[in-house]
Parts: C-alpha cells; structure tokens; sequence
C-alpha cells in the first residue's frame, strides 16, 4: 500500500498529465491502479481511484452488459464489501472555491449481487441515498459545495447491501456562479435540462467548459426553436453553454397564453432553487413583441415583465429558496402587450441541502492523520475520525459538549502493531484524556511532549520496548495523581526506568505509578476507561473482539458501571421524566417512562421495582448493553444507581412496540415494503449479537413487544434481560434453564434445554410470521377453548399453495405476490421445529435482502437523483428520468 506522500505524488503527477481539463479531478473509481486513460468521446482524462482511497476492491460488472455502447468508465467499480462506511479523499483543491461533485453508479449485477442501498454523504453531511432500480443502466447523483479543507470528503455509508461507485468527478466552478451554495449549505442537483433540443444527445464537456451534464427535454406541449447563430453568454453566474442557449421552446399552440413546466417535489419540506436561461433566437418581425412574466405556480412573486434581446441570454433566478408543496410549475405568462407567446431556453433545479452537522476540530484532525500516516495504521481511518457519531474511527473516541466541533479525547492503539517511536502528532492532540499504546514494538525514548497533554488522565505505555527514563514531568503528574501512568519496570513499582536490556524484557511485569494505586485499582480504571471509549466515544467495528464486560471482583453488578459520564441522579430522572408522568409501558421488571434531556434528546426511563424479583435480569441488560452497538439494537444513554433506585436510560422509540402497532386498527397498516424492511432491521440486529460480538450473545426473548420502532419505523432489538452470553465462540449450545415467552420459544430448547443460536432464528421466524399475516403468536380459533401457534394456522396454507389466503387482509392486495411467497419460505425456514433445519442469521439477512431487491421500499431521505443513461464511445447519452 502506498504511503500518504507516495500516494500524494501519484497524484499530483496524474492531474498534471490532465492540464486539458484545468481543475478537473476525473476518478474511474475500480480502475487497476498506476493505470490512466483519456475518454475517446468527451475527452475528459480519468485516473484509477488509487490514490484516493484506501479500502474497497475493484471489481468488473457482469460481461453480458458491455458493449461499444457503454462508457469505458462504467465496466467497472470500487465494492465496499467490509466496514459501515468508506470515504474517498479527492485533492487537491482550494479552500474556499466553489466546487461542482458528481458521483455516478453501475451496479452491472457484478459477480451475481443484488443491489444496495446506502447513504452517499460529503464529508459529516448527507447528500443523498442511493437507491438505483435498474443495475444494466448508470446513474448519477450532483452537489455544488464550497471546500471546506484541501480535499473534498465522499463518504458511502451501508444501509443494506454492499455500496459502491463507479466514477467520483470533481470540477471547479467560477466563484461568481451558483452563490446559493457555501460553507453552510449546498446544492444538490434535482435536474439540469436543455429544453427544445433537436437531439437526444446529453450536452457535456467541452460543450459545457464547467462539465456540467444536460439532459435533452422534449414535450408535445412545446414548439422547438433553434437558431445557427451564437448566443452572447453574458450570465456570469451560471454561464450555460452557448449550445444549449441556441434551442427554444414555446407553446405548441401560438396562441397560448402561458407556458409551464412542472416537477414533483419528494417531501413538502424540500426547499427548491431554480435557475430559468432565456434568450430570444427568433428574428422578430416588425410590430412583433415578445413580453411574458415569469412565475412559480402558489407564490405571489413573479419575475418581469422581460422582453428577451436577440442571442443575448439572460436568467431567471430566485434569491430564495421555494417549499412547502408537492407539485412545482414555473410559469412564463404572456402579457397584454405582447404578440408572440412566450419562451424559455434551459432550466436547472436544485434541492438546498443544510450543512449543519459540524466536523471534528482542524487541529485533531490534521493530528490524527499524522498518526495515522507515521503507523501507516491499516484500520478503516478515513472520512471524518468523530462524525458521523454511529461511524467514529475504531479505536478513537470523541466529546461532542464543545459547540464548535468534535474533538478526540481517547485513542487506544494497544496491540495494532505499531513500531518505530511515539510519533509527534499525538502531541498535538490537545483534548486527549486517554491514551492506551501497550502491546506493540515501540521503541526509543518516551518523548516529553506527552506530558504537555493537559487533558491527559490515563496513559498506558505497557509491553513496549522504550529505552531511558520516564520524563520527569510525567512521573510528576503521575505522583501528583493527575495521571494514571503504566510503563514497564525491570526491577520494581519504584523503579522510574523502562525496560531496556533483553534479560528484562523477558520479566517485564506492567507496574503503575505511584506506588500507592493499587494493581487492582488500576484495573478498575481501565475498565472504566474502556467503557468510556466503547461506549460514549466509539462505535465498535461489527465482528471486532470485544471481551464481556465483568467489574474487577469478576461480578457483573450493575452498580459496578462507575461511568459518571452516563450516571443520573434519581433527582435527575425526576426532573428529566417530569416526576415520572408519562408512561410508556409496563414489565416484569417494573415501568417505563418518557424523559426529554436537557438538550432536548427524548429518551425511555427503565425504573426497576424496589425489591423485584427481576433485578438480576435488569443487571444484565444493563451489562450487555454498555458492550453491543449497532443501528437495530435500542441503545444506552445512561443509568441510575442511587440506593434502592435503579433504573436505565434508553433510546426512545416514538412508534412503541411492533405487536402493539400491527393490532392498532386506529393506525395506517404498514405497507408491504415497510415490513419487510422491518424484518431486514430484526434480522441484522440478531445477525451482530450472533456474529459481531465475540463472545457471542443469545438474545432469548425475540418477540413483537420487544422490537421498538422510531419515527422512521426503523426497528430495533430491545430488552435483553434473559439474553445469554456464550464462554466460547464455537456456538455449539449451552444447557440452560428454559426462559422465554410462549408463542416464540423455540420447542426444541424447550425439550433439551440446550441453548444456541438457533433458538433466536425460530424466535425471529415467528416475528416474521406476525409481520406477514398481522396476526399475534398464539391465534385464537373458532373454538375459544382453543388456541394454536401462528405456524400451525399458517402451514396448511402454505402447503396448499394459498399464500394469499395467509396475508395480512389490511394490506388490500398492494403487494408483489413473489415477494411475498419469498418472505414466507424465509419465515417458514426459520420456524422449522428442529434447529438443524434452520437458517442461520446471516443466511436470513441474505435472503431477506434479495426479497427487498424486488419491492420497492418507502425511501428514508433524499433519493439519489437518478438518470438512466444510454452512453456512447462518442460521449453521448439518453436520459430517461425514473420515479423518485
């Protein structure tokens, strides 16, 4: 793997090589790297996505799909097959300058995937989702944005399926043009069209010097004009191409009055810039007059009247943005005065998209990338170390409480491999407070500079090879017990040298200082220091080790969590739960009620009984969930423990439980999609606590009251106080007592009582069951006096081919009938009565996203703005827009 400067030089060279396309960066994302081409129709130069990124793999779409037809760049592609999110580094440009970024997409069925769905973001911000429909055609998402730093940051983030990316261009703007966007908001591209086209060619470079793609448009509604002379550009904010000034459209009837075009808003909230081109390309006979107001259909302003001067253009343009609607027409209204009917020549719409989510300080970050650079560390580091909170570096830990930006606080780099000294941008790390470099081969002085972190409260510097003394003004601080500091000692705890002959090195023992913190208070600390960093500050890699949490008498009391960072007061879950005055349910532990945190953050307050038979259960829910992370498992925010008053504080879900909302007749049925979605998000969560925590963990008690879902009806696990965690991870089973609630306990547990992680996969079947039928897991029959599990009132349906006699009637038929029968053989498999015939997680969540694959699911944000394009070798596209 190149170094940063290696990688910087390579770089810097192939851009050179690219002078005729001056400030063009043209990324062929999965091109082989040290290779570069010129694209024989647009002549724009690519390189390969090499220097720029430093994880994925490059893969080539399926071979039936290529053809002279098709772009050189779109046969292949960068996959992200490992880690949540990836992000490429696109530099060099200017802080400051307006830059134009496109990101476009040909998933081409490479090596028989399905296709995903992910979140594209620029840096911290979202763009985008990415949500293509067609995997043989390309598609293309734009944002125009002002460089924050020397490098723009793309980020793809996982929602399901594998992301990836075809080409990533970056081309500068003049810094007059497309003012609405900067530092704090930017413009992401709904539509770019030349209207009255001739042709259904796309317009592009060199056409268009600033690259920009525009989409050919042609309407019955319309009469195409066209001139062969040149059109003056004098519009030097958006300086459209003198092409696409030559064609005009006007009403197909001459004597209309008014003249639209109309587009379909996602969500009323979207706000809408619109930049309207106008130039007259028609000789005016004499007494003719063309004179028209432009206007916005639902708005008062209308813009005029203009009387457009012969190729000369001129734009239309709105200092504000437009919302609040479903359903846009900009309309060119003839006046009194005017003869001819009115035109326009081009138009470009833009969604604005808020910047409001603030990056990690400056200083952190160029200090982080130092480390990373000086380790030539090989952990998925890239994009912003602190934001995304869920997408934080792994092994470094932030604090969000300064306004300003994120800064780091933690970084645990112990047993990564490290060699060579302590490199000097951990020095400049001002806010850290832990750092934790034991277990590597470091080696030379330990360096004064770590001692001018102010901030620093643990310093682990254990199972290295340092040579000379620990600096003065660490031992110091260290005695003072400002800093608890662990280095290597050849003699004894009061020996302020480290190791330094091989003799030692083969008894070095790990010894704190001063004397007189304890061996095991010290690992009480670093047991609090590593929940502080897991917990609070980090996002656990999925699949990473990560050792069941114990206090250090080896219990797992939950009053042990000495986490003040996440403690409340019992006066503060009064003031926080307004005297515990709503509340949202009811269990076996005690009761759960609404709390609203100072900063607004809405939040569940699990308050045990006094005295609960349950308590052991609650201890290990609150053990297990300061260990698991992951986007489908309801997360810790804090706990209570105050006397006799325990309680733990949680996400709140705002759509409550998923039996209670599938038998809510007052509430809209979920649609087909949605539940399936659902069961997407259930089965990932079980997928992490089975194969992403090591050791693994059973949860025991899947079932519709215990998946929760937010505003977005994400689901999410919930209530793991009967969840078991394995000694081991071969996963055999453990013989345990029978816990669970009937209706969803597996029957073969029941019988042997030997647990495993097949007894969550019939649990979850049984789920997926509720969510196809809306029936509860234990179904009443005509008789009352009888009562059968959902399976057996399900299977003779099945077996009978009546699938649609099985489904939930609240659905009224608006399903895909194949999608369905899929669901059910993946529900059915689950809920086999033996577990040798069950799938396991990951084989679900396989097979449950391909059943996604042929329904389409309500969208949870913007969606990518997606054009299928027909490209030729001459550069050439046809641009078909699809639904959004």
């Amino acid at each position: 793997m190149m170094s940063l400067l290696a990688r910087f030089f390579f770089v810097s060279v192939l851009l050179a090589l690219a002078q005729a396309q001056k400030d063009f960066i043209s990324i062929d994302c999965g091109l082989l790297e040290g290779t570069n081409y010129t694209d024989d129709g647009t002549g724009i130069f690519y390189t390969s996505d090499a220097g720029f990124i430093d994880t994925g793999e490059n893969r080539e779409i399926d071979s039936s799909l290529v053809s002279s037809s098709l772009a050189v760049q779109y046969r292949n592609l960068r996959s992200f097959p490992e880690g949540d999110r990836n992000c490429y580094s696109v530099r060099p440009v200017v802080k400051g300058n307006r830059y134009l970024v496109r990101a476009s997409f040909m998933h081409g069925n490479y090596q028989g995937t399905v296709l995903p769905v992910f979140d594209l973001y620029l840096g911290v911000n979202l763009w985008t989702e990415v949500a293509q429909q067609n995997s043989s055609r390309p598609g293309w998402t734009e944002i125009i944005t002002v460089a924050t730093a020397d490098y723009i940051p793309v980020c793809l983030v996982r929602k399901q399926g594998t992301p990836f990316i075809s080409v990533l261009e970056v081309r500068a703007l003049a810094f007059s043009m497309y003012n609405a966007s900067d530092e704090t908001q930017a413009l992401v591209l709904y539509n770019r069209y030349d209207v009255g086209s001739s042709s259904r060619k796309i317009l592009r470079y060199k056409d268009d010097v600033y690259d920009r793609i525009w989409s050919p448009f042609q309407s019955n509604a319309y009469t195409a004009l066209n001139t062969t002379s040149t059109v003056a550009n004098d519009i030097p904010m958006f300086q459209p191409p003198v092409t696409v000034l030559s064609t005009a459209v006007a009403p197909a009837n001459s004597s209309a009055d008014i003249l639209y075009f109309n587009w379909t808003a996602d969500t009323p909230q979207e706000q809408y810039h619109v930049y309207r081109h106008i130039a007259e390309v028609e000789v005016l006979k004499p007494g003719e007059v063309r004179e028209f107001n432009v206007c916005v259909t639902g708005y008062n302003t209308c813009y005029g009247p203009y009387r457009p001067t012969y190729l000369v253009a001129t734009s239309v343009y709105t200092f504000t943005p437009f919302s609040g609607r479903l359903e846009y027409s900009c309309s060119f209204v003839r006046t009194a005065a005017s003869t001819l009917p009115p035109i326009f020549n081009a138009i470009e719409i833009y969604t604005l998209a808020k910047l409001s989510v603030v990056p990690t300080n400056d200083e952190d970050v160029n200090s982080i990338m130092g480390v990373k650079s000086g380790y030539r560390v090989t952990r998925n580091w890239n994009g912003d170390p602190c934001v995304p909170k869920d997408y934080t570096w792994e092994g470094v830990g932030c604090s969000y409480s300064d306004p300003t930006s994120p800064r780091i606080v933690t970084l645990n780099l112990s047993a990564s491999g490290l060699s060579g000294s302590i490199v000097r941008p951990l020095g400049n790390l001002s806010s850290l407070q832990s750092l934790d470099l034991s277990a590597n081969k470091l080696t030379g002085e330990i360096p004064d500079f770590l001692a001018t972190l102010s901030s620093l409260t643990f310093l682990n510097l254990s199972g290295n090879n340092f040579t000379g003394p620990v600096p003065s003004a660490l031992l110091q601080r260290s005695k003072s017990g400002t800093l608890l500091l662990s280095v290597d000692s050849n003699s004894s705890v009061n020996n302020s040298d480290t190791c330094a002959t091989s003799s030692c090195k083969k008894k070095k023992k790990s010894a704190a200082v001063p004397v007189s913190v304890s061996l095991s208070v010290v690992a009480l600390i670093m047991l609090v220091a590593g929940f502080i960093f897991r917990r609070k500050f980090g996002r656990r890699r999925a699949g990473g080790s990560d050792p069941v949490v114990k206090a250090s008498d080896g219990s797992s009391s939950f009053a042990s969590f000495n986490l003040d960072s996440r403690r409340f007061t019992y006066a503060e879950l009064k003031s926080i739960t307004s005297d515990f005055q709503r509340v949202l349910g009811k269990g076996g532990f005690g009761t759960v009620y609404y709390g609203r945190l100072n900063d607004g953050t809405q939040v569940a307050v699990k308050l045990l009984t006094q005295n609960h038979q349950g308590s052991s259960e609650f201890q290990i829910e609150a053990q297990l969930l300061t260990r698991v992370y992951h986007r489908n498992l309801v997360q810790f925010v804090g706990y209570c423990a105050e006397g006799d008053k325990t309680a733990l504080i949680l996400e709140y879900m705002a759509q409550g439980n998923l039996s209670k909302f599938l038998l809510d007749k007052n509430r809209a049925a979920l649609s087909w999609g949605q539940r399936l979605r659902i069961a997407l998000d259930i089965a990932q969560g079980l997928e992490y606590l089975h194969n992403g925590c090591k050791p693994p963990i059973i949860h025991r008690d899947v079932k519709g009251t215990n998946i929760l879902l937010n505003e977005r009806l994400e689901a999410k696990i919930a209530d793991f106080g009967l969840s078991k965690v394995f000694s081991n991870e071969n996963f055999s089973h453990v013989s345990t007592q029978v816990k669970g609630t009937l209706g969803y306990l597996d029957p073969e547990y029941c019988v042997s009582n030997n647990l495993n992680e097949k007894s969550d996969v019939y649990s979850f079947g049984i789920v997926m069951l509720e969510l196809i039928t809306g029936r509860p897991a234990i179904i009443n029959t005509a008789d009352s006096a009888r009562r059968i599990s959902i399976v057996d009132w399900v299977n003779p349906m099945v077996s009978r081919g009546d699938v649609r006699a099985a489904i939930d009637p609240s659905l009224k038929g608006d399903y895909d009938i194949n999608s369905v029968w899929k669901a059910v053989e993946i529900a059915i498999a689950c809920s086999a009565p033996k577990a040798i015939q069950r799938p396991t997680m990951s084989i679900a969540v396989t097979e449950l996203k391909e059943s996604l694959g042929g329904e389409r699911v309500p969208q949870r944000s913007n969606s990518l703005l997606s054009e299928e394009m027909e490209t030729s070798n001459s550069g050439n596209s046809i641009f078909r827009p699809i639904a959004r």
